[in-house]
């Protein structure tokens, strides 16, 4: 495997990072350059970290990831989900302006999706165990092109959310518990 086919499955691998950016971004009133970083950096290191770790299991825990790997994503995106529908609720009722300044990034919640997201990138890990593969490399353009779409997802949610802070709230909510449906289904009936 060349720069190219790790490029590639960067840009696979980073899908649902991108989406859940794109979440992120809807809530801002404004864009926060210094949210952006972190969150592309959690998603970005998160997908380089998550081959390493998987690379290292090897073909030991292979079967044992790949059985639960969809089951743990669901369950972590449909708890943010909801969280981020209910908040969106409470801000609502309780008249929450969109003047109001965005709340502090939650680190915690950041964490969950971060992991969430690169659940895949462990199984991808594993396979490279398999293979003759140069890991440095691997996980280092998986990692970069993870952060760039993430920061870019961020600022693609935010230029088209700012105005609609609770819809979007919901709207991403709803999205992230879609994600972890679609991540359930695909490899309960698909294999993957």
């Amino acid at each position: 495997m060349g720069f190219l086919d790790f490029l590639l499955l960067g840009i696979g691998l980073s899908m649902d990072a991108f989406a859940v950016a794109v979440c992120k971004g809807l809530s801002m009133r404004r864009i926060n350059y210094r949210q952006a970083f972190i969150i592309a950096l959690a998603f970005g290191g998160f997908q380089a970290l998550m081959p390493i770790a998987g690379w290292l299991l090897g073909s030991t825990f292979s079967g044992y990831i790949e059985s639960v790997d969809h089951w743990i994503a669901f369950i972590l995106l449909s708890f943010i989900g909801a969280k981020m529908i209910a908040d969106a609720v409470k801000e609502y009722k309780e008249g929450l302006s969109i003047e109001a300044n965005d709340p502090p990034l939650n680190l915690l919640e950041l964490l969950l999706l971060a992991i969430a997201t690169s659940i895949d990138a462990l199984a991808v890990g594993i396979t490279f165990s398999l293979l003759s593969v140069r890991i440095a490399l691997a996980v280092t353009t998986i990692g970069i092109t993870t952060f760039i779409l993430s920061f870019a997802g961020v600022a693609v949610g935010n230029r088209f959310g700012g105005k609609f802070r609770t819809p979007a709230q919901v709207a991403g909510g709803i999205i992230l518990m879609g994600l972890g449906i679609r991540i359930l289904i695909s490899h309960i009936f698909f294999g993957g």
